[in-house]
Formats: C-alpha cells, sequence, structure tokens
C-alpha cells in the first residue's frame, strides 16, 4: 500500500542533477532490456508459457515486491525484497532474458498495486536490469550460457562462478542505489556508500545464498518451489509484527508522519554528519494558526481529518531528503540535514505555507489553512538538536505575534521570550499568593453625567518588580495553560465586588474584557452564568467587552461564543471599535448593545487630521443600527464637549477618573451614583444642587470654570496624575494604567458643561468638569496654571 507522505515520491526537477541521473540510468537500462527482449522470440519463451514452473516463479517474484521485508531501526527503502532470490534464480535456470522479464513484471505490478510514482517505477525496473546484465556476462565469461529450452543447475564445483555473478550483481545495483540516494538527499557519494554498505551487503549476501537452492527445486518439481511459500511467509510475520512496534514508536498515529522521538533521532544524526563536513542544518517549526477554532466548531474529527491532509500537503512539498514530522497537536517540523546558506530555509517555508493555504473541501465546507513558521540554523543558533528545536519554538512565536508568517531565530528574540517565561513563572505564583488585584474605571454618561458602568482592570502587585501592567504579561498567558485560571480569577473577583456594591446599594454594571483565548474556551459560558448564580447578581449587571479584532480574527468560534453569552441576558460591547476590519454587517447581526471607540481616535481628536470625523462617523453609524457608542481616552473637557455634540452616549478616561482601587472606587460611586429621589429631572427653575447631599453640592458651578491661557487645560503634572498618552483606560486585555498614589474619591457631581449643548462656533472651550480622581473635594483643575 502506498504511503501518502512518501516523498521519495516527489518528482524531481527538471534539470536538475537527480533528474538527470536518474534519466541517465532510466535510458541505459529500458536500452538493455529492449535487447533482452528481442532475444527472448529465439529463446523458447512459448515452451516455458505453457508450462506451471515459470508462472509459479513469476508469482513468488512478484510477492516479493509487494511486501519487502523490513527490518527493525530499517525504513522501507533500506529493505530487502525477496524478489531479489527468484529473479537471480530464474537469472541461473534459464538466463538473461527470462530474468528481465520477470523483474519487469514484478516492478510495473508492484508500481501499480502500490501506486508509485512513474519516474520511479521506471528507474527500479531500469536499475534491476543492469545489475541483472553485470550477473548475466560473468556467467558468459565462465563459459556458462543457460536458455529456456536449456536450463543450467549448478554443481557444487560452480558456486564460485555463481558467488562471482552475484557479487557483479550487487555491486552494480548497490552503485546505483547509492548514488540515486545521495543526490536525492544532497548528501556526499562516498559518505552515503559507506553508511549503506555494511546493512545491504548482509541482506543481498542472504538474499542471493538463497538462489541455488531454488534452482535445485525448480528441476525437480513447481510443487517443491511453491513450498518457500512457507518460510517466506514465517519471515514476513516476524518482520511485520517487529516493524509495526518499531513504526508505533517513532511515527504518529493519526498522520503516518515520523514523531518526535524518530526526529530527533534525525536531527542528532544530521548534526553529527553536519559537524564533521563543516555544514549546516536547518530546523523549521511549524504551528497551525486558529487550528482550535475547527475543533471546536466542526469537532475532533473532523479536526483529524484536516491534519491528515496538512500532512500530506507538508510531506510533499519539501525537497528530497528533507524530514517532516508531527510533534503534537498542530504542531509539526522540518528537518533540513543539508541547508546550504542563503535562503534556501525560507524558501522552503515560503512553500510549506503556499501548500496549507490553499482551500479545504470538508463535508460541504471550504476551510483556509494558515500556519507560522520558525527558522534555526545549526550551527549558527544552537550548538546542540534540544536548543536548535527551543529557538525553533522562539521563532515560530516571533512569527505568531508579528503576524508575518515566517521568521528567523535571532538573538534578539531569544532575550525577549525568556523574559515571558519567567514572568510565567511568577504570574502562577502571583495566582495562588493574592498579588493580583481589580482596579475599576467609571464609565461616565455624557448626557447627564451619570456614572452607568465600571470597568474592571487587573492589576500585578509583583513583590520584587512592583506594579506590572496587563500589557506586560497578558499575552503571554494567553499563550500558556495558565490563562483560564486567570481569567476565572478575574470573573470571580469581579462580580463579588459587584455583588458588594448591590449590597451597599450602589448597583452599577460591571464591565469585563475577554480575550480571544477566553472566546476559544467552551467552558466560559458555564463559568459567567455560575458566577453571576453564585454572587447573587442578575444577567444585565454584567457586560462583556469583546475586542473588535477578535471578531475579525476568529469569526466563527467568536460568533458562536458571543451568541452563547448573549443567550445569558449578558450585555455584549465591542471594544477598540474602528481598530479592525470587522464586517459591518457581521457587527449588525451580533447581539451588541455597545460599541467602544478606541481612544487612537479620541485622545487626539484634535490633533490628527480625519481624527474627528471618523469618531463622528462611526458614533452616527452605530446610533443608525441602534447601538450605544462610548468613547475611550477622554482626556479634557474640550473632547468630551466635542464627543456630546457628536452624540456620543458615555466616555471614560482621565478627565474622569483614573482606575481606583476598590476601596476608593466605592466611595466615588457613592459620592456619583444618582440617588433614587433623583430619578426623576427637578422642575425647571430648581437649582440642581438642592437634591444633592451637602458634599456634592458643594461643588461649583461647571460654568465658572474657565480654560487656562493657551486654550485646552494642561494635565496634572505629577506622574502618577497625568493621564498617561495614547490608550488611557486598559482592558484587562492588554494595557493599563500606573495607579495614583492618592485614589482619593473625586467629589464633584459629573456634569458636562452646557457648553457641550452649544452649536460647536459658539462654546468655549471648557474646562474639565471634575477634578483627577485623589484631587481635594471642591478644588478647581487648572488653578495652579492659573
Amino acid at each position: 500500500m502506498r504511503d501518502p507522505n512518501d516523498p521519495r515520491d516527489n518528482g524531481p526537477r527538471i534539470g536538475s542533477p537527480l533528474w538527470i541521473y536518474l534519466t541517465a540510468v532510466t535510458g541505459a537500462g529500458s536500452a538493455l532490456l529492449a535487447i533482452a527482449l528481442a532475444a527472448l522470440r529465439t529463446a523458447g519463451l512459448p515452451v516455458l508459457v505453457h508450462g506451471p514452473l515459470l508462472a509459479a516463479i513469476a508469482v513468488l517474484c512478484v510477492i516479493g515486491e509487494l511486501r519487502p521485508i523490513v527490518t527493525p531501526g530499517k525504513t522501507r527503502p533500506d529493505s530487502g525484497d525477496a524478489s531479489l532470490t527468484f529473479t537471480f534464480a530464474a537469472l541461473l535456470y534459464w538466463g538473461f532474458p527470462v530474468a528481465a522479464l520477470m523483474r519487469l513484471i514484478a516492478s510495473l505490478v508492484s508500481a501499480v498495486i502500490g501506486r508509485r510514482a512513474l519516474f520511479r517505477a521506471t528507474f527500479n525496473t531500469a536499475q534491476f536490469t543492469l545489475s541483472l546484465g553485470a550477473a548475466w556476462l560473468v556467467l558468459l565469461a565462465a563459459g556458462i550460457h543457460p536458455r529456456p529450452l536449456s536450463p543450467w543447475v549448478p554443481a557444487g564445483r560452480q558456486l564460485g562462478v555463481v558467488a562471482l555473478a552475484a557479487c557483479a550483481y550487487f555491486a552494480v545495483n548497490f552503485l546505483l542505489v547509492g548514488v540515486a540516494v545521495a543526490v536525492h538527499e544532497r548528501a556526499p557519494i562516498a559518505a552515503t556508500l559507506r553508511g549503506l554498505l555494511p546493512y545491504q551487503a548482509f541482506v543481498s549476501l542472504v538474499l542471493l545464498s538463497a538462489a541455488p537452492l531454488v534452482v535445485v527445486v525448480m528441476s525437480r518439481s513447481v510443487l517443491l518451489v511453491l513450498l518457500f511459500l512457507l518460510p517466506m511467509t514465517a519471515v514476513y510475520a516476524s518482520a511485520a509484527m517487529s516493524l509495526k512496534r518499531e513504526h508505533q514508536a517513532l511515527h504518529d498515529e493519526l498522520t503516518g508522519l515520523p514523531n518526535r522521538a524518530f526526529l530527533h533521532a534525525k536531527a542528532g544524526e544530521a548534526v553529527a554528519e553536519a559537524a564533521r563536513k563543516g555544514s549546516r542544518v536547518g530546523f523549521l517549526l511549524l504551528d497551525l494558526d486558529r487550528f482550535k477554532v475547527v475543533n471546536d466548531t466542526l469537532g475532533h474529527a473532523a479536526g483529524d481529518r484536516v491534519l491528515k491532509i496538512v500532512a500530506h500537503r507538508l510531506a510533499h512539498s519539501v525537497r528530497p531528503g528533507d524530514v517532516v514530522a508531527r510533534l503534537g497537536g498542530d504542531e509539526f517540523a522540518v528537518l533540513l540535514p543539508s541547508a546550504r546558506p542563503g535562503s534556501t530555509a525560507r524558501e522552503v517555508a515560503v512553500r510549506l505555507r503556499a501548500a496549507l493555504a490553499g482551500a479545504i473541501q470538508l463535508d460541504g465546507m471550504t476551510l483556509q489553512i494558515e500556519a507560522s513558521i520558525g527558522i534555526a540554523f545549526y550551527p549558527e543558533d544552537a550548538p546542540g538538536v534540544d536548543l536548535l528545536i527551543q529557538r525553533a519554538d522562539v521563532a515560530m512565536y516571533l512569527a505568531k505575534e508579528r503576524r508575518t508568517g515566517v521568521e528567523a531565530y535571532s538573538t534578539g528574540a531569544d532575550r525577549r521570550s525568556a523574559a515571558p517565561v519567567s514572568l510565567l513563572g511568577d504570574l502562577r505564583r502571583g495566582l495562588d499568593h493574592g498579588e493580583l488585584e481589580l482596579h475599576y474605571q467609571p464609565k461616565v454618561s455624557l448626557a447627564g453625567g451619570r456614572t452607568c458602568g465600571m470597568e474592571a482592570l487587573i492589576r500585578w502587585r509583583h513583590p520584587q518588580r512592583g506594579m506590572v501592567l496587563p500589557g506586560e504579561f497578558i499575552h503571554a498567558a494567553q499563550r500558556s495553560s495558565l490563562m483560564p485560571k486567570l481569567t476565572a480569577f478575574v470573573v470571580d473577583a469581579a462580580l463579588s465586588q459587584a455583588a458588594h456594591w448591590r449590597r451597599d446599594g450602589l448597583g452599577v454594571q460591571m464591565c469585563l474584557n475577554l480575550t480571544d483565548r477566553d472566546l476559544l474556551d467552551s467552558k466560559l459560558t458555564g463559568m459567567i452564568s455560575g458566577g453571576l448564580e453564585a454572587h447573587g447578581l442578575e444577567p444585565a449587571d454584567l457586560m462583556l467587552e469583546i475586542g473588535e479584532g477578535v471578531l475579525a480574527g476568529e469569526p466563527a468560534q467568536a460568533i458562536a461564543a458571543v451568541h452563547a453569552l448573549a443567550a445569558l441576558g449578558v450585555a455584549i460591547c465591542i471594544d477598540d471599535f474602528g481598530t479592525a476590519s470587522s464586517s459591518l454587517v457581521r457587527l449588525k447581526r451580533l447581539p451588541v448593545s455597545e460599541v467602544k471607540v478606541d481612544a487612537s481616535f479620541v485622545t487626539r481628536l484634535f490633533d490628527v487630521a480625519d481624527n474627528e470625523q471618523i469618531v463622528r462617523s462611526l458614533v452616527g453609524l452605530v446610533r443608525a443600527l441602534g447601538i450605544r457608542s462610548v468613547a475611550e481616552g477622554v482626556e479634557t473637557a474640550e473632547v468630551a464637549a466635542a464627543l456630546t455634540a457628536m452624540g456620543c452616549d458615555a466616555a471614560q478616561g482621565w478627565c474622569f477618573s483614573r482606575p481606583l482601587d476598590p476601596a476608593a472606587a466605592s466611595q466615588w460611586l457613592t459620592n456619583h451614583l444618582p440617588l433614587p429621589a433623583r430619578d426623576e429631572a427637578p422642575p425647571p427653575g430648581t437649582d440642581r444642587t438642592a437634591a444633592l447631599p451637602r458634599d456634592r453640592a458643594a461643588a461649583p458651578p461647571i460654568d465658572r470654570y474657565e480654560a487656562p491661557p493657551g486654550g485646552r487645560e494642561a494635565p496634572p503634572t505629577d506622574r502618577d496624575e497625568a493621564p498617561p498618552r495614547g490608550r488611557d483606560e486598559a482592558p484587562a486585555r492588554d494595557r493599563g494604567e500606573p495607579p495614583g498614589r492618592d485614589q482619593g474619591p473625586e467629589a464633584g457631581p459629573v456634569v458636562l458643561p452646557p457648553q457641550a449643548r452649544r452649536p460647536a462656533a459658539e462654546r468655549r472651550r471648557p474646562r474639565s468638569p471634575v477634578p483627577p480622581a485623589g484631587a481635594p473635594a471642591g478644588s478647581r483643575p487648572g488653578a495652579a496654571a492659573r
């Protein structure tokens, strides 16, 4: 049965050294075979055809060709064929023309049944024909002329001639095959022949030495010849059992490719050979992108079928002599035993990605598979096999992070890769020792200044490094088994805090960020549902924020997870809106209640050309779809006023408050949540401050604030007070700000200036509506500047 991953069926490139060599041998063998077939006309072949002996020997030749004897530790190309015994016996008994004909029949039948490539079948036929021709010349030189009508049975004193003929056969066959293997594997011919000689000489000695015995039996009875089937069967059964055990130990059960152990052994041999010759070895580590979506969406049976297709494509996309292996899961590797300087390895990597990029038809669906590949070389990047594999792994993750598809190892990349490994160990310990905590940033309604939500942002108080921001560890956690535990901590801590606020009469919607890894977790919906129930919260008390890039990059699984979460009654928000190429049709079909305009547009609303128009368009777009809009990164009242005029519903940013620790966040809610009595608007002409608590009524009217010289309010000078430039409200996913040293609650009502409701041409540039979190109650921002 043909091995679908056999690289020997990959045809050589026309004009290459291998193609030239195979063509020359095939041509010479074909010419000699034509001479032999022509000689059969006068050799008495019709007489043999009508007898049973020729048919019996031919059948045994075909069986031996189809079932080579593969011994443990060897591969099929190294195996011995029992057909050699019967072909050489036919040469001794009937002569060269009949033996060449039998070899031709056995090779053609084997090629058809085994579905071998045509060039392989023709080369094998030519190779055996030339080898038999060499043995025939020795017999002729000794005066032995066997013919179909006058067969020859060697006597004891003639075994020397038989041995010389066998040596001639072996020498020619060994040279023809050995040179082909060396050229195929791009290895030195002399070294290849030395490596193959001991085993091939032993196998050929055993098989050829049995030929005289077969000749003696042929001269007696065809029934005695058939008895050879019994010992052949015993040999095959024993070899097959040993081979099966070895194959299971060294090959992947699903794809049939070599496994990690086989690859490690071959890589060790390649490195040792390269060390002797002063050459290079290339190693490619390949990981399928987003393959988990296939398993989770279509099931593991479909995933296994995709892996088989991937294995077949990889095995037929490498160069002759390269080794393709499956390391486990969706990870594969390619060993390049002879990687010449230059771009050879990168060319192989690009060819592999191109082979995988072809559409896969599966149960009426079309799938697209992509891969990230890392490249490392011996001896430049690593002195040994283990380090070579590790550094190819570093390069592969670099390709994933940069989304370049292919990356080569560099020392700088390794320095970057060591930090996440160390950080993950500390993070695991930090989770166990309670070093992680949540801070909360208010979300404020632009229409009335009401606090309409609190976004939970993760922080890590590292005992040596101090406060570690999410951007330093979330990406590394997503690639590890630690991410589910980290997500479970965030969900439980946030819901516990929301329940605490609700018991204190400070009920507010809690907002949590989800990563792409979270959406691929089949246990996420159960975790959210169980957490709400355990803390006595309603689904409406929770909003889950999902990055727009996640939906654009993982549509099938992400959308299924979003619908499952929305079915619980949880509100869904699309975060970082405007930064990815998500489809508006998809946004309309999703159960989304809120969209966050990305801070990269909002923070520099007036500083970057087209930002104001982009934000205005995004706000108008989501309003037309019936979705609330929230602006991230609002740092100044000028931006808040412009957003209000655009019709944006809510905002977050340092203009209102930095992220607050739980105690400070509780005080913020105490000061800024509307009282039940204020659910209805006061009668016209009523002083708005009369209905407020005394501490909240102390804040001066917003209209009293004026812009400082220069127009826009200068940010605070304290590093802990100043809002970071760029993205100021960091999701737990990948960003964050340094918490302030003083996180006291703000004391003024969050009411936007009346100027925000006037036409843009008439309004002044307003001051910040509230002092930054941590400022004394009632203080006016910008006073120092004045």
